[in-house]
């Protein structure tokens, strides 16, 4: 099919005041070495370049970050010559202050931000080229597939390419990701903190929350996870203004983030004093959250951790209660989601071996639906022997 003739690029505003990379998470090197190890796997997989739309995996390669991703952005990565950024231009400033990356192509919001891209390989040389693209991507809408399909021919999956880099975190990365821990620390507190009978859920996570962007994070993937009493008991649940009770569950989970790196914690709580069928599943959550860290160590694999926890979650007749992954690696985030679940789980059948700097969020938690969670859990790399914490929080249940 004939390429559509798109508007040209917009001309490159004056900087202004803005400074080149002023910014950015990273030095120019650093991506310069991860643009090099993309290219090299984009060889691998028998790709001449690829279009790259998800928030992470741009801000991985590039520094580019913003809460404006809600609006179409590419980075198209040849092999060969410079990558090119796709970009809104109310995004523009924002791309220099967070990169070192020169070359972009702006678009209008009178543009058709598909025929743009569309326009852009084309004048490069690349509509022809064997193109890869994250098919399972949540930032590629069918409609946005569908019309570079149509126009383009054969599309290859690059699904997981970018993320094969992401999954091993560098010392500079874990340095993000220990900040990120403090933070959640001071938020996880404050929120234990505010537990009284007469408060309700907005309060605590008002504490939460508060305290972890005056210790220092950024907006979260993921709003905190905090329910009450019996709302404890159905998974994922929100707060939602309930007021606290005598005799009530708190279930507390929440992460905070530096420079896009993220942290997680979940705790529980009780006000007042637990029943004893709760205090029962909280000393399996610890025991099973503990045998799944003792089975960490390079060269085991990913279902290893789990296997441990489910064995603990089975002697203890809790198996109906817990149906879920382990755990889940954790780092480059945006909404909606704190965690980078898509790179690597700990779960039955997953054989990918576990390497030093790899980092995961632990969260085994067991529930009475319609009753009470209980729940615990820590962000960990690992290392060359084992595993290494990040947080401080104490784990035990808390209880007023």
């Amino acid at each position: 099919m004939k390429l559509q003739a798109a508007p040209p690029a917009m001309p490159l505003p004056d900087l202004g005041q803005v400074i080149p990379g002023s910014e950015s998470a990273f030095s120019q090197a650093e991506y310069q070495r991860r643009m090099a190890g993309a290219r090299q796997l984009l060889v691998g997989a028998g790709l001449d370049l690829m279009v790259i739309t998800s928030p992470e995996n741009i801000f991985y390669l590039t520094g580019q970050q913003t809460p404006g991703y809600y609006t179409f952005q590419a980075l198209v990565l040849p092999v060969e010559g410079d990558a090119v950024f796709v970009i809104r231009q109310l995004e523009y400033f924002n791309f220099i202050a967070n990169t070192f990356i020169r070359d972009a192509a702006i678009y209008s919001d009178g543009d058709n931000p598909v025929d743009f891209l569309l326009a852009v390989l084309q004048a490069r040389g690349w509509s022809q080229r064997r193109i890869g693209i994250d098919k399972r991507g949540w930032f590629l809408p069918i409609a946005v597939y569908e019309a570079l399909q149509s126009t383009l021919g054969t599309l290859y999956d690059a699904a997981g390419v970018i993320e094969q880099l992401r999954a091993v975190k560098s010392a500079a990365e874990l340095e993000k990701m220990a900040h990120a821990a403090r933070y959640v620390d001071a938020g996880m507190l404050a929120g234990r903190a505010a537990i009284a009978a007469g408060a309700s859920e907005n309060d605590l996570v008002a504490a939460m929350m508060g305290a972890a962007i005056a210790a220092g994070s950024e907006y979260m993937g993921m709003d905190p996870l905090v329910s009450t009493g019996p709302r404890t008991g159905v998974p994922h649940g929100t707060w939602r203004r309930r007021t606290l009770l005598a005799g009530d569950p708190i279930f507390l989970e929440m992460a905070a983030t530096h420079d896009r790196y993220h942290a997680a914690l979940m705790r529980s709580a009780w006000l007042g004093k637990p029943p004893a069928a709760a205090l029962a599943m909280e000393k399996t959550c610890q025991e099973a959250l503990q045998a799944a860290l003792d089975a960490i160590r390079p060269g085991a694999t990913c279902e290893a951790p789990h296997l441990a926890c489910q064995a603990v979650i089975d002697r203890a007749g809790y198996s109906d209660n817990f149906r879920k992954r382990t755990g889940y690696s954790i780092g480059v985030s945006f909404a909606p989601d704190w965690g980078e679940g898509a790179i690597l789980s700990l779960y039955s059948g997953i054989t990918t071996e576990l390497q030093p700097g790899m980092t995961f969020h632990i969260p085994p938690a067991l529930r009475i639906y319609g009753e009470f969670t209980v729940g615990v859990s820590e962000t960990i790399v690992v290392t060359d022997t084992g595993y290494r914490i990040l947080g401080a929080v104490p784990r035990p249940l808390y209880q007023l």
